[in-house]
């Protein structure tokens, strides 16, 4: 019989490493934030450091670097990143936190060109990892317009900061990192130059593109609920499968950002990135093992595989919201929103039918929708089966049944519904539509963490799983330009009323096929 093994002095008998419940800890590290004061930084970016903080997850010297125009001191972005914590972070504030948190915070002057301003931000790390032990390693967060990258990727590398200085020798040589926010590009040729730029600064495995809607754990339960479970496997195909709708719907309008959204739309905004990447993670096959290169292999066989159906002004739609009421509130149009050109062709509203040519899914339609001002907000994964081959049941007994579905709600109300036919209580055999719901707040007694949370200590720990590469992204813009490119010669978006589902054109687009929209 084999004798036990005994625990080194210093480990924990309790832990096992293969144990994932156990949290990983960043190691020592700073990160600057390009952009700082920005709508982004202060509503999500700051509040998710500071949680991640609060829960124990950054190291005693984590530092923060703020690098914007403004003429402030340290404790000018101190107040600013407290108000911002205050106001958005999801955990309670605690002041011995904030204290130690408060302690790595610096501020760096400058303008994206000033060459001095770039001097400073590399002075400032040194003095950083002398004073606090941040290792030498470095997380850059570019939340800028794409139009600032080439400069502040320029600077970086002409200051040295890209590459960190060689370690001495038997010690591990200090990371550097860039975190990119969308939009990758305005199309396919843009997204290459913006990529190969990119990476004649920072190779590719040091690069991290964020999206949000991946780091949402009911985005991530896609792939326990696929791959955990046997229930499904068998009928998720072809076979059994109608169609797939993935919608992500807003409530509100554009909101101040209307210099950034004209000439960009829905498509480019929401499309290419976040409902394209959903569509990977429902259409993938198993990879072989959940390492981020297995998984971002089957993601890419998906997209590679994907193309838009033809007519596409049959198998498309597009719109601008109008004025209307948005609850008991009237809402102008978009045309009417202050700052937005009022001749704009810019899309709030966009539709598309997509084909994932591979055995699985041969003639399963992908229908992907995004819009603004639409009745209520609300992102889900519907999967709806066909109708079972024969129904032995007269017609006034099925009359409000409608197809099985699986829909995967990822947000406001995390969870995953189940709906089915069920005898009606009584008498008589009247069938219809159920629900099963698993809600997340209800099932499990931890909080989720926000998307921003998991992404950014995901980029400190360097896990790459839930980023995507090069190649996804260029395979998006193939996959939408051609839908882009035939709206920009086709007139303008056909206009819906605040608080609808978007325009008459999408409904009629399913409808050629016998199918509608859910109401979600």
């Amino acid at each position: 019989m084999a004798a036990a093994t005994t625990p080194a002095a210093n480990e924990n008998p309790l832990r096992d490493d293969r144990d994932s419940r156990v949290p990983r800890i960043a190691g020592p590290c700073s990160m600057v934030i390009f952009g700082v004061t920005g709508d982004l930084s202060r509503h999500k970016v700051l509040p998710a450091i500071y949680d991640l903080a609060n829960r124990g997850l950054l190291p005693p010297g984590f530092s923060l670097v703020g690098f914007a125009r403004r003429d402030w001191t340290d404790e000018d972005f101190a107040k600013l990143v407290h108000d911002s914590v205050t106001a958005s972070s999801r955990t309670p504030f605690r002041d011995e936190v904030w204290q130690q948190l408060k302690e790595g915070l610096r501020f760096v002057h400058g303008t994206f060109e000033d060459d001095a301003a770039f001097h400073n931000l590399a002075s400032t790390l040194k003095d950083l990892d002398r004073d606090r032990g941040t290792g030498g390693n470095v997380a850059f967060y570019l939340s800028i317009p794409p139009g600032d990258f080439p400069i502040v990727l320029e600077q970086l590398s002409k200051n040295d900061l890209a590459e960190p200085a060689d370690s001495p020798a038997g010690q591990v040589k200090p990371w550097r990192k860039v975190v990119i926010e969308k939009p990758f590009g305005h199309d396919l040729k843009s997204a290459q130059d913006l990529n190969a730029l990119v990476n004649t600064v920072f190779p590719e495995r040091s690069v991290f593109r964020i999206d949000h809607y991946l780091g949402k754990e009911t985005v991530q339960n896609m792939l326990a609920l696929r791959f955990a479970n046997q229930l499904w496997d068998p009928i998720w195909n072809a076979n059994y499968v109608d169609h797939v709708q993935i919608t992500m719907a807003e409530d509100i309008g554009l909101g101040g950002r209307a210099g950034y959204y004209d000439g960009i739309g829905a498509a480019r905004d929401v499309i290419q990135n976040h409902l394209l990447q959903l569509l990977a993670l429902t259409a993938m096959e198993e990879p072989v093992s959940f390492q981020p290169k297995q998984l971002q292999n089957e993601k890419i066989k998906v997209l590679s595989a994907t193309k838009l159906v033809a007519p596409l002004d049959e198998t498309t739609a597009r719109g601008q919201y109008t004025a209307g009421w948005q609850g008991s509130e009237p809402v102008v149009g978009l045309l009417q929103e202050e700052g937005f050109d009022p001749n704009s062709n810019t899309e709030t509203y966009a539709a598309i039918t997509l084909a994932v040519e591979t055995r699985r899914w041969a003639g399963v339609p992908f229908y992907l929708r995004t819009g603004k001002r639409l009745g209520r907000r609300v992102t889900e994964i519907a999967v709806v089966f066909k109708r079972a081959p024969h129904l032995p049941f007269d017609q006034t007994m099925t009359e409000e049944l409608g197809q099985n579905a699986l829909v995967v709600r990822v947000q406001p109300d995390e969870g995953i519904t189940m709906r089915f036919g069920s005898k009606v209580p009584g008498s008589s055999m009247e069938v219809r539509d159920v629900n099963m719901d698993f809600s997340y707040g209800e099932a499990f007694t931890e909080d989720s963490p926000e998307a921003y949370e998991r992404l950014i200590l995901d980029v400190l720990l360097g896990v790459p799983s839930l980023f995507p590469v090069n190649e996804e992204v260029e395979l998006s813009w193939r996959i939408l330009d051609p839908a882009l490119e035939h709206w920009a010669e086709t007139g303008k978006p056909d206009p819906y009323e605040a608080g609808g589902w978007g325009p008459e054109s999408a409904d009629e687009m399913l409808a050629r096929s016998g199918r509608e929209w859910r109401r979600p």
